[in-house]
């Protein structure tokens, strides 16, 4: 049946060309889906033309600040509007990374040690005078410092003594007004991608990532060529089993649901290492999750037709979204 679904891009956040980029594709697969789409990129007229044109349900193509922390969400549950992807409460829960950490530790996930610092305990509190402190803390260096509610890999950087904290902190608390300090673990870093929920939920091929550079920055990201990728990661069938269960196991804490991607690291004991959540995976040319999805055989349409058909049957069952 054809439905009207409005594609959420773009938007504000330090995110705005890859979102655009992400919903791109999904209008496209919507529409050859059979869909009646509306491209929709998010500014100061969206609840209007929300109202005017009363989608049947809202695909959520935006990444970073206001799509993946519950802002577009609360918004779209108050217009009464069925939407793809994460509710309220999981979207706060995963775009806090250290909020999720504790959640992660208190179940039983491994996740590298680490410490929260906020631009008010610098300025207000002398937090400044405890650097010295902050390597031993989370194990030693090198550390990965980052902001705490970031995406991208935006505000992140590894620092591998105590000289160059000071400015490794300054860096991420200028994309957020908190920053983490964490063990860095060496490792093969794996992207793992879920989609579904509850007893339906299902792991999608990990993929390896092997950035040229050695570092999986924002470039390595989104530029191709930069990166490689094996799907399935190149790990014993015992590691990935292992994989698997981790990746289930945290969308499901995180109260993940229709879709997620949960980055890890694992160690030389093959020991996967969640390093966080995301509730808005990126939809582009390089992105993860359509190429797990392509190595078991599942188009990006099929992707697409799954998440917003989730969507579409909380809306017409009157289930609540979060």
């Amino acid at each position: 049946m054809k439905r009207k679904i409005a594609v959420l891009m773009g938007g504000r956040s330090l995110e705005r060309e890859v979102s655009l980029a992400s919903g791109k594709r999904v209008c496209d697969a919507l529409q050859a889906l059979g869909h009646l789409v509306l491209a929709l990129d998010v500014t100061a007229d969206l609840v209007t033309t929300l109202r005017s044109e009363r989608p049947d349900a809202a695909y959520i193509a935006l990444h970073g600040k206001y799509g993946e922390d519950g802002t577009i969400q609360e918004l779209l549950e108050f217009l009464d509007i069925p939407y793809t992807g994460p509710g309220v409460v999981a979207c706060a829960l995963s775009w806090d990374k250290s909020v999720a950490k504790h959640l992660l530790t208190e179940n039983g996930v491994m996740t590298p040690p680490w410490i929260t610092l906020t631009a008010d305990a610098f300025k207000q509190m002398g937090a400044a005078t405890a650097v010295d402190l902050m390597g031993a803390a989370v194990g030693g260096f090198p550390v990965a410092v980052k902001p705490a509610r970031q995406g991208s890999a935006l505000g992140f950087m590894r620092v591998d003594s105590e000289a160059g904290l000071a400015e490794a902190l300054l860096d991420a608390l200028s994309y957020d007004t908190a920053a983490v300090v964490e063990k860095w673990v060496d490792g093969i870093e794996l992207a793992v991608s879920v989609l579904g929920d509850g007893d339906d939920a299902e792991v999608l091929p990990a993929v390896e990532i092997a950035p040229k550079s050695g570092r999986y920055d924002f470039s390595a990201r989104y530029a191709e060529g930069e990166t490689d990728f094996f799907v399935p990661a190149r790990l014993d069938a015992d590691v990935l089993a292992e994989v698997t269960r981790v990746a289930a196991h945290t969308h499901a804490l995180l109260r993940f649901r229709d879709v997620s991607r949960v980055d890890m690291i694992v160690d030389a004991a093959g020991t996967p290492w969640v390093l966080e959540g995301n509730a808005s995976p990126g939809m582009t040319e390089t992105s993860l999750l359509p190429m797990a999805a392509a190595a078991c055989g599942m188009s990006f349409q099929d992707v697409v037709s799954r998440v917003v058909d989730a969507a579409l049957s909380r809306g017409d069952s009157g289930i609540e979204q979060s």
